[in-house]
């Protein structure tokens, strides 16, 4: 079992950034892969970037390539989103998930996070 703890998300304004921490906790070992998604009501979960734990390789949706950075900091199991020149159209419920190979597709990923609000006000 992988558990993954979101936090960091909130309102912020247009330009703005914010960091979205994601702490794994558990049997992380059996998951190399950690990746963000999005979701905003009414839509389907869309996603953001992956990394992997072993080698830091990373790749990321287009919508948001320049402007997000994901990293992870592996003595301390957690991974992050840091969030540049932020939009309204971020406005989102923002998941990390763990599986064993990066992906852009939600269901390579089986462990999943409670999801952190962020807002970006115009």
């Amino acid at each position: 079992q992988v558990q993954l703890v979101e936090s960091g998300g909130g309102l912020v304004q247009a330009g703005g950034s914010l960091r979205l921490s994601c702490a794994a906790s558990g049997r992380t070992f059996s998951r190399d892969a950690m990746g963000w998604f999005r979701q905003a009501p009414g839509k389907e979960r869309e996603f953001v970037a992956t990394i992997r734990w072993t080698t830091g390789s990373t790749y990321y949706a287009d919508s948001v390539s320049g402007r997000l950075t994901i990293s992870r900091d592996n003595a301390k199991n957690t991974v992050y989103l840091q969030m540049n020149s932020l939009k309204p159209e971020d406005t989102d419920v923002y998941y990390c998930a763990a599986g064993y190979r990066r992906s852009l597709r939600e269901r390579d990923y089986d462990y999943w996070g409670q999801g952190t609000q962020v807002t970006v006000s115009s």
